[in-house]
């Protein structure tokens, strides 16, 4: 089993107690489990319950490390029925699990209904194919021995944890056989479940939507919590039922970050598929999978993650916009520069400007904050506004103006706090750490001495770096990208030095992430950082650099221990943290909270804290971070992202959620009480945001921060959003005319200057270059010997580049297209065993596909060396792959 999958079956445990009864499956699980690890789960369903025996078996499960134990979990579930689980678990995608979730609040609310008219034993036969064999004895042993109102409790129990996706049906079915009176409270129709979805628009929704129904571009600017998805879904239907017989609307709704794409899809689809509409999505991390032109094609609203589109429309699956009838784009505000959004707009007014005959779609924008950007007066950030205006084609600017008495009785603007709160006077984990970083910085620096032709200080432009800062993290990359193009003549020199400045500058990196955690957490905390830093290079290849520095590491242990106990040391920004929780929740015990902080390491420092705080443990904190890069285990998951993010909405029990940006943007969280910025400050979007979080009333929003300076910016930001407001107000009095002429007048300005930059095609370099390994500096390939294949993937031929890579088996294989993606490939030089792509099965070949921005691209004639992040900026000359270059 991967890492990943234990970390998926972690974030999905919420799923899996809540339907899983582990003592049916114990007997399958007999050789991971221990004798009395059975009996201790045993006896907790008989004395605290099912969910709790169900927790307590799946500490034990992810605990075990014995090899095959996550495949016998899921024969186990196989065995015993639990099909909807086993399929849930094994495609990491329970949607249909969720989709129950309404039928289940819907019977605990009429659980007290079943139990006086319904006879369990009359509907058992009709409904055992949607209930565990040993479920259904049980509920006849209890009619048995308690009577059938007993039974009929025990049959509602047995369906709150059935894992079936038609029990509801079923149920259906069965009552109504009986001529039930219970089937007439047991309804089939399913209500959109979201948080805004009121069965009639109140009047400010109505407000904002109406110049969209009217047919013109629409930006919609209203606050974080009062229903734009529902506008939306107002907009959408209105346009759909506007078509005459014989014709039909196509909507398109984008999405930029995953968790919002995951949320749209799952509101637009539960409300317009029981209008009969077919609803659809498409994302990164499902289209592979998918045919776009398909998807698009056979359904009447698409959700999309823009790239999915840009991506489209360039390699033609999508020939224009012309498919579409109307285009919303969710964040709207992110429409410039070379944001996908702008990517698409791009192409909509190249097709506008172009005197196209085609018909353009409706557009459509949401956001909370149009922003100024660097906007000093009220007439530049008219200016900036109406720029953005011109990017989305929207002439109208709709803001809630005759209903606002309503809008701020159903959002309420939190209260704002500002808190300068203390550093520690003195730091001695700081110093020890310090005087760690100089060592290392000095053993970097006489590797140049070496050398004598280039300094440490001479290949980076950032001064005044300090340790523990996120300039000192910038110097570091600069470094780190400085030495990855570094030649010497001798190439094994230069690969010695090469690996030795990556593993000194590394160590700086995680020494520089400890002084963060450090300066906003624990110290132990930080501590901790460094110490399962050390532990995983003790791990791995551990060359005589890496034995040095964790020499010196250990060294110091003891005393960073000592300092790191002691409680003279505590952070007191931490206790003023503390104070604002303790007081919050002594004069609301059910306030929610987001917890906004800048980095994920942070993320865990502080749900520790708050874990091991025995006056604040009882918040039981959920977590909430970005992706991050896919080669990296610091990001979450998409589905462990969904997890929590429904963690904290249904369970009460976790009344805290400490996030990254990741939440600033459009996900539904729950009404939350209280938010708190803790050393966090943004631009203005950001500000408006984070703090439309906090949606109940009475809710309040507290910076925390040692650093005047961040108040003083997110004062700013104060000032910036009223004059935005100013702006937008301005702009609303212009004639509808004028407006568009000047948004026309900038749409003409910015093609011509777009035209221009874009008509200068790259000539392809036809002179031969080498590839080396980005990490060690070995040869890897020639640039004559990459083909491309389907456009956008690089394989190399040949047998020669055979010998420079080995494989290791792909944590997960899967298919797209032609490819079957099987293993990853490193740098086959020993202590080296930089990532350099994967290995395929392409059709009927078994071919690398490399990624280039694991090499370093040397000149044969000149010997320069230069990096690429992207294949698209290398411009050699690119041969297509073909097959009869293959061997047969």
């Amino acid at each position: 089993m991967t890492a990943e999958e234990r970390r998926n079956l972690r974030a999905f445990q919420d799923y899996v107690i809540k339907i899983l009864d582990p003592t049916y499956i114990l007997s399958y699980m007999s050789p991971w489990f221990k004798d009395d690890e059975v009996q201790y789960i045993r006896a907790e369903k008989n004395n605290k319950g099912t969910m709790e025996a169900a927790s307590l078996f799946l500490k034990f499960l992810l605990e075990l490390q014995e090899e095959g134990w996550f495949r016998g979990f899921l024969d186990a579930l196989a065995h015993a029925g639990y099909s909807g689980l086993y399929e849930a678990i094994e495609s990491w995608d329970f949607q249909t699990i969720e989709r129950l979730e309404e039928y289940r609040s819907l019977l605990k609310r009429l659980q007290p209904e079943f139990k006086t008219t319904v006879n369990p034993k009359d509907i058992l036969p009709e409904v055992s194919k949607c209930l565990i064999s040993q479920e259904c004895e049980e509920i006849m042993q209890v009619c048995s021995n308690k009577g059938l109102m007993a039974g009929a409790e025990k049959m509602v129990e047995c369906f709150l944890r059935s894992d079936k996706e038609n029990w509801p049906k079923t149920l259906k079915l069965a009552l109504d056989k009986e001529e039930s009176k219970f089937s007439e409270l047991w309804t089939m129709d399913k209500e959109v479940s979201h948080i805004y979805t009121p069965v009639k628009p109140r009047n400010y929704q109505l407000e904002l939507a109406l110049p969209a129904k009217e047919g013109k571009n629409t930006i919609i600017c209203a606050p974080t919590g009062c229903g734009k998805t529902f506008v939306s879904l107002l907009i959408c239907e209105h346009h759909l039922k506007k078509f005459p017989q014989g014709q039909k609307g196509k909507v398109v709704f984008f999405a930029v970050q995953l968790p919002v794409y995951e949320q749209q899809k799952s509101v637009f689809s539960n409300y317009f598929e029981r209008l009969g509409y077919k609803v659809a999505g498409v994302s990164g991390a499902t289209s592979e999978n998918v045919s776009v032109k398909q998807i698009v094609e056979n359904n009447d609203i698409i959700i999309l993650t823009p790239q999915i589109l840009v991506n489209s429309l360039k390699n033609g699956t999508i020939p224009s916009l012309s498919v579409f009838t109307l285009m919303i784009f969710d964040e709207c505000h992110n429409t410039g520069k070379h944001h996908p959004y702008n990517m698409i707009m791009f192409n909509y007014l190249d097709q506008k400007l172009g005197g196209s005959s085609d018909p353009l779609p409706q557009v459509i924008g949401l956001t909370a904050s149009v922003g100024i950007g660097d906007a000093k007066s009220t007439a530049e950030a008219v200016e900036y506004i109406c720029r953005l205006c011109a990017s989305l084609d929207t002439s109208v600017i709709a803001t809630v103006k005759d209903n606002l008495e309503e809008l701020e009785e159903i959002v309420y603007k939190p209260q704002k706090f500002f808190r300068k709160v203390e550093s520690r006077t003195t730091d001695r984990f700081k110093c020890i750490i310090s005087q760690l970083m100089r060592e290392t910085e000095s053993l970097a620096k006489s590797i140049f001495d070496e050398i004598g032709t280039i300094t440490l200080e001479g290949i980076s432009q950032i001064r005044n770096r300090e340790f523990g800062t996120q300039k000192y993290e910038q110097w570091i990359v600069t470094v780190q990208k400085a030495c990855t193009v570094f030649q010497l003549p001798d190439k094994d020199e230069e690969s010695r030095i090469c690996k030795a400045l990556f593993l000194y500058t590394s160590h700086l990196r995680k020494y520089n992430d400890a002084l963060i955690i450090n300066e906003h957490a624990r110290m132990k905390d930080a501590l901790d950082y460094l110490k399962d830093f050390f532990t995983n290079v003790r791990a791995a290849g551990f060359d005589e650099i890496e034995q040095d520095l964790t020499r010196r590491f250990e060294e110091k242990l003891q005393k960073l221990e000592s300092v790191s106990m002691d409680p003279s040391n505590e952070n007191p920004k931490l206790k003023d943290l503390c104070f604002i929780l303790q007081e919050e929740y002594h004069l609301n015990p059910e306030s929610r909270t987001i917890l906004f902080v800048k980095t994920r390491a942070l993320v865990d420092a502080l749900k520790k804290w708050i874990e091991e705080n025995s006056e604040l443990s009882f918040l039981k904190p959920g977590i909430l971070t970005g992706r991050g890069k896919t080669n990296q285990n610091t990001g979450m998951t998409l589905p462990a992202q969904k997890c929590a993010l429904d963690a904290f909405r249904t369970n009460g029990d976790k009344k805290i959620l400490i996030a990254t940006s990741v939440a600033d943007e459009g996900i539904d969280i729950a009404e939350c009480n209280l938010v708190i910025l803790y050393e966090y400050v943004g631009n203005v979007i950001k500000m408006i945001q984070t703090r439309g979080r906090g949606r109940a009333r009475g809710s309040k929003c507290f910076l925390l921060t040692s650093n005047a300076v961040v108040i003083e910016k997110e004062k700013i930001n104060i000032y910036k959003e009223k004059m935005m407001n100013d702006s937008i107000s301005m702009l609303q009095t212009w004639n509808e005319a004028v407006f568009k002429e000047k948004v026309l007048q900038i749409q003409i300005q910015e093609k011509v200057i777009r035209d221009s930059q874009g008509k200068v095609e790259p000539v392809p370099d036809k002179e031969n270059k080498k590839l080396l390994c980005r990490k060690c500096k070995a040869f890897a390939c020639y640039t004559v010997d990459i083909r491309v294949v389907e456009e956008c993937h690089y394989t190399v031929v040949g047998d020669a580049f055979r010998k420079c890579f080995v494989s290791k088996l792909h944590p997960k294989p899967k298919s797209f297209g032609y490819f079957e993606k099987r293993a990853k490939i490193f740098c086959a030089r020993p202590n080296c065993s930089h990532d350099w792509g994967i290995h395929v099965k392409y059709k009927i070949f078994e071919i690398p596909v490399i990624k280039i921005e694991s090499f370093v691209v040397e000149d044969i004639a000149t010997g320069a060396q230069k990096l690429y992040a992207k294949w698209k900026d290398f411009h050699f000359e690119k041969i297509p792959f073909d097959a009869k270059e293959m061997p047969k």
